[in-house]
């Protein structure tokens, strides 16, 4: 695993932090968004992969740290490798994803 990992807790102060330059991005599916999102994070969808992944240098900068989430956290571990192997060089995937974000830092967001 070339990524790390942050738990949710941790991603809750991070969002928080409007001092530090971070990168959030969503991996999940446009329908899934319209269920449930979190300020700050800009959507690229990877089943969009093909579509996105030409300008990833024009939307990214590699070398800004960069949280990915997604629903559990399977697909957007899938896009920090991606990330990581491009040359990006602080990539987080955020541990249980949205689900647990809801679950675990504020309850009054919708899980599905």
């Amino acid at each position: 695993m070339t990524f790390s990992e942050i738990t949710v807790t941790e991603l809750a102060i991070k969002l928080a932090d409007n001092d530090k330059q971070y990168q959030f991005v969503d991996v999940r599916e446009p329908q899934e968004l319209a269920v449930v999102t979190l300020p700050r994070f800009i959507n690229l969808p990877l089943s969009e992969h093909a579509a996105w992944s030409p300008e990833i240098y024009t939307r990214l900068d590699k070398d800004t740290e960069t949280l990915v989430l997604c629903h559990h956290g399977m697909r957007s571990a899938q896009m920090c490798q991606w990330l990581s192997e491009r040359g990006f060089t602080q990539v987080s995937n955020i541990i249980g994803g949205i689900d647990a974000y809801s679950h675990h830092v504020d309850s009054s967001l919708p899980r599905y």
